[in-house]
């Protein structure tokens, strides 16, 4: 019923090295995310188009079905590779990924007839750590490229979603940690400590 997929894309610019393949607590980013949300999902893919750096995951590596599209061409990736009528986004810069949120947000989503169930915040919608109805969000991904958006978020107008409350958030994640991204390597070490610091502490 659920798929998970895990994003390894983009240029890790700020980063200077590839933040999926960091060593975060000494194991790669990218193992850290896709051993905390393993266990509830029916499949996990990663999206890559360097897929032999990382065969260590032993999972289905999907390469970029529309090559050079940025962020929306990496989310069509994502949910059109899929075998399963759910589909969890998750970029691989976000150590605190939340089994939790997909866990809730699969009942969420069948309860509110939802297509796409995410969060927004002052930043504006969180699309990479989101759950997407496939049937729905596809042909209406499919047309946004065709019209040559880029924008991650600029289809989902178009679309029925299920934006939760900051209650809600707060009861998977009380401290709001799984949308900490890492982009630089300062923030890499800030989020680091805090794991190191929060080991027990931490909601999965």
């Amino acid at each position: 019923m659920l798929t998970i997929a895990i994003q390894a894309g983009g240029q890790s610019a700020r980063m200077g090295t590839d933040k999926a393949l960091k060593l975060f607590l000494g194991r790669p980013l990218i193992q850290r995310i896709f051993e905390r949300l393993t266990p509830i999902a029916d499949e996990m893919i990663v999206t890559t188009n360097r897929p032999s750096e990382y065969s260590f995951l032993n999972t289905r590596l999907v390469t970029d079905r529309m090559v050079g599209r940025g962020a929306l061409g990496g989310l069509y990736t994502a949910i059109s590779s899929a075998t399963h009528p759910f589909v969890g986004v998750v970029a691989c810069d976000l150590p605190f990924a939340s089994k939790m949120f997909f866990e809730r947000a699969t009942r969420w989503m069948v309860e509110a007839e939802a297509d796409v169930v995410l969060v927004k915040d002052e930043k504006g919608y969180q699309p990479f750590h989101a759950l997407y109805r496939q049937a729905a969000c596809l042909p209406i991904i499919q047309a946004a490229l065709e019209a040559d958006e880029w924008k991650a978020t600029g289809w989902l107008s178009k679309v029925k979603l299920r934006v939760l409350t900051q209650a809600e958030i707060e009861s998977f994640d009380a401290q709001n940690l799984c949308f900490w991204n890492v982009n630089t390597p300062a923030e890499f070490a800030q989020a680091e400590e805090f794991a190191r610091e929060n080991q027990k502490g931490i909601a999965r």
